[in-house]
């Protein structure tokens, strides 16, 4: 079954729409990549997913759990490599958590450890290097 569409749109533009609920984004290929640079990169998503998926897997674990990290905050750093193939090379992700969130040791690892574990790290390439970061209040 279909979860999504992509159409070319002409320029380098795409436009992607999640089936189910019909909502669209857009991408444009980036200046440094002969595009207008006005969109998330397709590269951009693929870093942009590996937060995204860090922190959801992340509040999944904290409502099995009852952990309060609303409010954490990723800073991204894609890093193509300089070198052909056009590639990414890694991807910099710094969370900074809540004050709300727990201060336990253990708590941290298990969190820490879904940095890891989440479902696009594991999907990503080997060689692309996943650098993240925990910042606590």
């Amino acid at each position: 079954m279909k979860q999504m569409e992509v159409e070319y749109l002409g320029d380098l533009r795409t436009e992607g729409t999640h089936l189910k609920s019909g909502i669209k984004i857009i991408t444009d290929a980036p200046v440094d990549n002969n595009g207008k640079g006005e969109a998330f990169s397709p590269t951009d998503l693929t870093a942009f997913s590996l937060a995204s998926c860090i922190i959801t897997t992340m509040g999944i674990q904290a409502n099995k759990n009852g952990w309060n990290i609303t409010g954490i905050h990723a800073e991204v750093e894609k890093i193509m490599s300089a070198t052909p193939p056009r590639k990414i090379a890694g991807v910099r992700v710094k969370l900074t958590f809540p004050a709300s969130a727990p201060k336990d040791a253990e708590t941290r690892v298990a969190l820490e450890k879904i940095a890891e574990t989440c479902p696009v790290a594991l999907s990503l390439h080997p060689d692309l290097k996943q650098e993240v970061e925990f910042i606590y209040q």
